[in-house]
């Protein structure tokens, strides 16, 4: 689709240059207007929960402005800014143990994260994240979504990527789309220069790099098929 080869041209971002401009509008005035029309296909009501805080953390005041100007090309999107260290209780609720991330929230938490910025390839899963919590499904065929509802323990999906990754793009939609349609799959899409340490502990040599309950490790693009039978090892 167009939007997403807007996006790579506009919001491609490199090295950390752009805190220095975190009180400026981030998303030019074309790629504004591309993300309000796709906004128009919005159903139901979105809130985006943001954990953050203001010390200690370099990557989560630009977070909270980009979520923020995201929300404004929409009156179905509401952003809620929490502060992570105040509100450790309501952090454990949603299971969240680092920080910033966004969690996009329709009808009920889907079990979608975004860990640091989705910036960069990442925008685009976040624009498409949106749009799915909104309608509560997503396009997967029918075949597809009869395995995932055979889903019965739980799966924790993380995908570890780089906004500049055109290749993490696919696999961390995959596995959006598969938390969206059970109720027992959590998926993360983790932005590793926010974590630098995740590099070590999961010995990253290339992304995209996805994890599932700490026991399978795949690198590398996957095809749905690899992806689903990966998830039904742990899960049936």
């Amino acid at each position: 689709m167009k939007l997403k080869y807007y996006l790579i041209l506009t919001l491609l971002f490199t090295s950390f240059t752009f805190y220095a401009y975190a009180e400026q509008s981030i998303l030019p005035r074309h790629v504004k207007k591309q993300v309000t029309n796709e906004f128009k296909q919005l159903t139901q009501q979105v809130n985006l929960l943001v954990f953050s805080q203001q010390i200690k953390c370099a990557h989560c005041v630009y977070n909270e402005n980009l979520i923020n100007e995201v929300a404004s090309n929409s009156k179905k999107i509401k952003v809620e800014i929490i502060d992570f260290k105040q509100n450790k209780l309501y952090a454990q609720n949603y299971k969240v143990e680092k920080i910033p991330v966004t969690i996009p929230i329709g009808k009920k938490d889907y079990g979608l994260r975004f860990f640091g910025i989705p910036a960069g390839y990442e925008f685009f899963n976040l624009i498409e994240a949106i749009k799915d919590v909104s309608r509560g499904t997503t396009d997967l065929d029918e075949a597809t979504i009869k395995r995932l509802e055979k889903i019965k323990k739980p799966v924790h999906i993380q995908v570890l990527v780089t906004p500049t990754c055109p290749l993490c793009t696919e696999v961390v939609r995959l596995a959006h789309q598969f938390a969206i349609h059970s109720d027992y799959i959590k998926a993360d899409a983790i932005e590793l220069s926010a974590f630098p340490y995740l590099v070590q502990k999961y010995n990253v040599e290339g992304v995209p790099k996805t994890i599932i309950n700490e026991k399978i490790e795949l690198l590398g693009p996957i095809s749905k098929e690899i992806f689903l039978q990966s998830i039904e090892k742990v899960g049936l």
